[in-house]
């Protein structure tokens, strides 16, 4: 498995497997099926309610606490220093574990600076071996890495052919923090799995349009966890590593991209609103 080096030396898959939308009662058996077939990273969070079964799931694996890299977020009803400090404690005992490999903040709203100094203190205490965020783009992510000690590691934010966080990146890059995709097949919206340009692009390669896209976003150095419940699926999103998009199949990739969201806009205020009611989530 291909890996990128974090800004505090720790080494993170560059593809894992994500739990968003995966029932909690299907959760255990799917992490048990994406192990199987190879996967060593694992994406969950608090708001997903399914850190148990994630857990659960590595535990029974028989591999090595090591051999996994786990990655959990702290929701908003969490934020503020001492929430998400209690938080971290209740995330390590649902994944049955000593620490996390990762945690981050799931969305850049409310008490942000207390909940990242909870981050940084558990990060010191060996409770975390990475910290960073989610869904921050330029103004909040600039915002929060120039005021904190520790700067975030991994920021993740929807990012897919038709949505490449061009310009998010650059600024990332800057604060030597990497991107992370969530949604990296866009959920299929917007016609994905039949577009023209990826379904030729693939042919060349005797590829599904899915490891087309995936292969893209790996080439421009974005970490990725595609979702599915199916084990055939899984298999398929991780046979990225055999084959290479040339000049010209990056440059038709790249011209997919609107820089807009498929799913909501962090800067919209009717959005803004929506996560105060999603606040109780957790």
């Amino acid at each position: 498995m291909k890996e990128v080096i974090l800004n505090n030396g720790v080494k993170m898959p560059m593809v894992g497997y994500g739990v968003y939308q995966v029932d909690p009662q299907e959760a255990e058996r799917c992490v048990s099926d994406a192990l199987s077939v190879g996967y060593r990273m694992i994406d969950t969070a608090q708001a997903y309610r399914n850190e148990e079964g994630v857990g659960a799931a590595v535990k029974k694996s028989g591999l090595e606490r090591k051999e996994v890299f786990l990655v959990s977020k702290i929701w908003l009803s969490n934020y503020g220093y001492e929430k998400a400090k209690a938080s971290i404690d209740e995330s390590l005992r649902k994944l049955q574990t000593d620490y996390i490999d990762l945690m981050l903040l799931h969305q850049p709203f409310c008490d942000r600076y207390g909940a990242y100094r909870a981050l940084e203190e558990a990060y010191k205490a060996g409770k975390l071996r990475a910290i960073g965020v989610s869904n921050f783009f330029p103004d909040h992510f600039i915002d929060l890495a120039s005021n904190v000690d520790i700067k975030p590691m991994v920021n993740q934010v929807e990012t897919h052919v038709f949505n490449q966080q061009r310009v998010p990146k650059k600024y990332m890059d800057e604060f030597d923090c990497r991107i992370m995709a969530w949604a990296p097949l866009a959920e299929g919206r917007n016609g994905f799995f039949t577009h023209p340009v990826l379904s030729a692009i693939g042919q060349n390669h005797g590829k599904s349009v899915a490891q087309t896209a995936l292969r893209f976003l790996l080439q421009n150095g974005v970490i990725i966890i595609p979702k599915s419940t199916h084990k055939e699926r899984m298999e398929e999103n991780l046979k990225l590593f055999d084959f290479e998009l040339n000049a010209d199949e990056m440059e038709q990739i790249t011209q997919l991209d609107t820089a807009k969201s498929l799913f909501f806009d962090h800067h919209d205020g009717e959005v803004t609103k929506q996560f105060m009611e999603w606040r109780s989530l957790v």
